[in-house]
């Protein structure tokens, strides 16, 4: 046995034997596949950490094309469109929203810019509520990141809404009380809505003589812009919450009109010891005309459609609310009238987009110079426009409905050279205490619609419960 310090470990000696060398450039391949491996980690828990953001944030999210087609969307997102969504499928985000808010679309295809915000908070005002749980008003902001590529953010603001309209109310009231008020009329009202008394600032505002002393205090404004029915609203709005107020074109004894703020308050009863002694009330009205404006251009930028300038789905469904609120507590008919354009697919394809824009137009002015100024006009979406007749029965309601289809069928559209000739359909039904919402509304009159469109087109039909349940 050889012990010597010197001897060779053997294979079993358990140390370890030399490093072979190796060349610079083995060296510089494997760092590279290492900074790679590294770099592939980095970028693959960059997309986990994005996917996970995505999936946890607060608010809607979802990347599409310039087309509209979805191409990556949060479960926030998917669960506000879904029930937009005609077919169940989520896989363009135009088409989702075609029927609450057609004008995505049209925003969308019109911003040039190579990238840029192209809506920010635009309000999607969904159903009318009726009792129902969920969101009834979403806001949307959409970004063009590139030539490709749309980014949309989607919010429910239902109560958010709710509230900025608490506040614009109450703002409106402190300013009829203490803004610097240049021009205005107080006016006494009785119980009835009618003008007590006659002063100097009556006849500084609205030119009225003491001659108007007994008229209701509609007598300010144009006869087809009120019903006795609403005035008569106004008053009990005040006696409930201790003021009513309301915003618009008023008539001096002249016939010239100017735009007003009318607030109604109520007064303490004339003699406390009588109970029977009907209640007052006191109207301040302002001339206004100076704002008109800018208060228009707010109006028209909220409850306008962008394309006919009628009121759109949120207007619509807005005035809804107030008028089928106001008739539960106060019983009077209110008729909702719902119009389709017949073949107008075939107007788009056949013709192209800008003259069915126009056929569109046309429609909306139609539809304006037919039904009465208190009347809300709106485009719901698409081709389907709905009429809200407050204070109508339904066979005014359906006859001022086929006056619509006679004005059409008379009318030419004519636009990059075409001329172009159309009918419509519309199916028109009456509120009632099974149908008191704006959405049982218009699936009754949408059943209507649907059978005029079977039984030829181009017609009326009023709705009844033995109406064939037709699908959209």
């Amino acid at each position: 046995m050889n012990d010597s310090p010197m001897s060779g470990p053997g294979p079993a000696s358990g140390l370890a034997p030399e490093p072979v060398p190796r060349s610079c450039a083995d060296a510089g391949v494997d760092a590279g596949a290492d900074a790679g491996a590294a770099a592939g980690l980095d970028l693959a828990a960059e997309h986990e950490a994005l996917m996970q953001f995505l999936y946890l944030a607060p608010v809607g999210l979802v990347q599409a094309g310039t087309d509209g087609a979805i191409t990556l969307i949060n479960p926030i997102s998917a669960q506000l469109l879904m029930p937009l969504s005609r077919d169940g499928c989520l896989d363009n985000l135009f088409t989702a929203l075609q029927d609450v808010a057609p004008e995505v679309r049209t925003l969308c295809q019109q911003f040039t810019a190579p990238r840029g915000k192209i809506c920010d908070g635009l309000h999607i005002h969904l159903h009318g509520g009726g009792g129902r749980a969920g969101p009834r008003i979403l806001a949307l902001s959409i970004v063009k990141l590139d030539a490709a590529r749309l980014m949309g953010v989607l919010q429910d603001v239902t109560l958010q809404v709710q509230r900025d309209r608490q506040l614009r109310q109450s703002d409106a009231w402190l300013n009829a009380l203490l803004a610097s008020v240049s021009d205005y009329a107080l006016v006494s009202l009785d119980g009835a809505g009618r003008i007590e008394q006659w002063n100097d600032s009556i006849g500084r505002v609205t030119g009225y003589t003491r001659s108007v002393v007994g008229q209701p205090y509609a007598v300010f404004e144009p006869g087809d812009t009120t019903t006795p029915e609403h005035a008569q609203d106004l008053l009990r709005e005040a006696d409930g919450s201790g003021w009513s107020l309301d915003e618009g074109l008023r008539l001096r004894a002249d016939g010239t009109p100017f735009w007003a703020s009318a607030m109604i308050s109520p007064l303490p009863e004339r003699d406390p010891a009588a109970p029977d002694t009907d209640p007052a009330y006191c109207l301040v009205l302002r001339d206004i005309t100076d704002r008109r404006d800018a208060s228009e251009s707010w109006r028209q930028a909220v409850f306008s459609d962008h394309l006919t300038g009628v009121a759109n789905r949120r207007g619509f469904f807005h005035a809804a609310e107030l008028e089928l609120g106001r008739a539960r507590r106060y019983p009077r008919p209110v008729a909702v009238a719902l119009f389709d354009l017949d073949h107008f697919k075939l107007v788009n394809d056949t013709h192209g987009h800008p003259v069915g824009d126009a056929v569109l137009r046309a429609f909306a002015e139609a539809l304006r110079t037919t039904f009465r100024a208190v009347d809300v006009v709106a485009r719901l979406g698409g081709e389907e426009f709905a009429v809200l007749l407050p204070s109508t029965g339904i066979t005014q309601a359906c006859a001022v409905a086929r006056r619509v289809l006679a004005a059409v069928e008379g009318l030419t559209v004519r636009a990059d050279g075409a001329a172009v000739t159309f009918t419509v359909s519309a199916g028109v039904v009456l509120a009632d205490a099974q149908a008191g919402n704006i959405d049982d509304l218009l699936k009754r009159a949408d059943r209507a619609l649907y059978a005029a469109k079977a039984g030829g087109r181009n017609r009326v039909v009023c709705w009844t419960a033995d109406l064939p349940g037709v699908a959209a």
